[in-house]
């Protein structure tokens, strides 16, 4: 094939194609450059977010509470994590309370009780199951022994649970149905029966919500008080007028006689 002559038109094709191709290939490089500072922009601001930490819940504590109470409750803090006990919701129970506006004293009160909670639950639970529970086990075995389950039932919780099951959910909802009036110990049955039967955790959460209708349905899992817990009221046993009351307004006592004020008791006159 005879070479294109210069000026010809397929010379003047082969050089606009060169032009166009090499003018692609640098807005391509154009905008490859673009988005590698884009990148490396967000790469930097992320590393200097990273390098300014938010306050620890330490320095929160020493802010929100007086001094003295500050170091009692950090040192109380420090020595549950030394017990591996679940430190940090202990921090977040006293946060959550300095923000409520809680007493300081009551503060520093509460996170002394819930530590020795924390450590009865984490007896119970070893004890019972045969090995260290987690963390959240821990909590939520404090949270039910602060609503009136004891360590024993927690014990027998974790014995009698399936051992490929964690015991969180269960606790807190037993807790839940003994705040709510049950008794612990048909609380702690209930709950065995729903796990023994393989229900999910969201089905556990449920129970709790279910109680006033099983509890009214049946006198047997009922509660010996339970107005305040479900609505009803205590009425006294006799709701009718009393003996020895007079009688209801607008009727006379005589029968509708007018009586005279003046005479009525008066003695006969002398003759």
């Amino acid at each position: 094939m005879k070479a294109p002559e210069p000026g010809s038109l397929m010379t003047n094709y082969n050089c606009g194609t060169a032009h166009h191709s090499l003018g692609e290939m640098t807005y391509m490089n154009n905008i490859r450059t673009f988005v590698l500072l884009m990148l490396a922009t967000v790469l930097v601001a992320q590393g200097s977010s990273a390098q300014v930490p938010s306050k620890d819940p330490s320095t929160r504590l020493r802010e929100v509470l007086p001094a003295d109470v500050a170091q009692r409750v950090l040192a109380r803090i420090a020595d549950a994590r030394a017990r591996q006990l679940p430190a940090a919701a202990l921090e977040n129970r006293a946060l959550k309370f300095a923000a409520k506006g809680v007493d300081p004293k009551d503060i520093e009160r509460s996170v002394n009780e819930q530590a020795q909670r924390m450590e009865i639950a984490r007896v119970a639970l070893s004890s019972g199951r045969g090995s260290v529970p987690a963390g959240d086990e821990v909590e939520a075995g404090a949270e039910a022994m602060r609503k009136g389950v004891d360590g024993a039932a927690v014990s027998l919780l974790a014995k009698s649970a399936p051992r490929d099951r964690s015991l969180a959910v269960p606790l807190f909802v037993i807790g839940s149905l003994t705040d709510r009036g049950l008794p612990s110990d048909q609380a702690l049955q209930r709950v065995l029966a729903r796990l023994q039967a393989r229900a999910s955790d969201a089905d556990l959460e449920s129970m709790p919500g279910d109680l006033p209708a099983q509890a009214i349905s049946g006198q047997s899992n009922r509660p010996a008080q339970t107005g305040r817990d479900f609505g009803q009221s205590h009425k006294p046993a006799t709701t009718g007028r009393p003996a020895t009351a007079g009688p209801p307004a607008g009727v006379p006592g005589n029968g509708g006689v007018k009586s005279n004020p003046g005479q009525g008791h008066k003695p006969p006159p002398r003759s």
